[in-house]
């Protein structure tokens, strides 16, 4: 398969064996992602794997997800996500578990996150406008000034760069390198920062 469900538990750093350098890191809590099911090519047209992260009671998930868990032998999750295989012919059996050895060869990963909510922003912080002068009369300082609107068009035109609301979108941190793994903590470290807060969840998936 080729990635894993996790959650953000901040960032640290690790040195270089070789140079004794610094490295800042993230670091990923991604044990026990249990397998709910397995879609083959013969039955839905596709090879995936779908995988919970985070176990919870029964009575905090929907009648449906519980009747699909137990339909497959899985304990339910709060998080669900499928990830392809990286073969049809890949073995994985529903309710067994998966963690952080499937990284034991990757060394490029892509790191998906919501990222960190900013409200609602000007144009200065949002797209990096520079602003106006503070003297000799300037009345337009951290406005975005004109939007280009007059008789003809007669309206705005959409996708203009303005004032809204800024971050908790959904962000994919692309060729992050994998500085190593725990397989005793079920953790995950890569270099520099990725999408999203302190114990927010990502998605961990290998580079071809």
């Amino acid at each position: 398969m080729q990635g894993l469900i996790g959650r953000k538990l901040g960032m640290t750093r690790m040195f270089e064996k070789d140079t004794g350098r610094a490295i800042a890191v993230t670091v990923i809590q991604a044990a026990n992602n249990v397998v709910h099911q397995v879609k083959t090519m013969e039955k839905d047209g596709y090879s995936a794997v779908q995988l919970g992260f985070e176990p919870v009671a029964e009575k905090r998930v929907t009648k449906p997800i519980l009747g699909h868990c137990k339909k497959h032998g899985s304990a339910p999750t709060r998080i669900i996500k499928e990830f392809p295989l990286d073969s049809a012919d890949e073995k994985v059996q529903p309710g067994s578990s998966v963690g952080v050895e499937l990284f034991e060869k990757a060394r490029i990963v892509d790191v998906i996150g919501v990222s960190k909510g900013r409200g609602h922003a000007g144009t200065i912080k949002r797209h990096h406008f520079m602003r106006g002068r503070k003297s000799h009369g300037g009345a337009c300082v951290r406005e975005h000034g004109s939007i280009g609107s007059n008789t003809f068009p007669a309206h705005v035109f959409k996708g203009l760069r303005m004032t809204g609301h800024m971050g908790n979108a959904r962000v994919t941190a692309k060729n992050v390198e994998l500085i190593g793994i725990d397989k005793e903590a079920g953790l995950v470290f890569v270099k520099g920062a990725v999408p999203g807060p302190t114990r927010g969840i990502l998605f961990i998936r290998k580079r071809k």
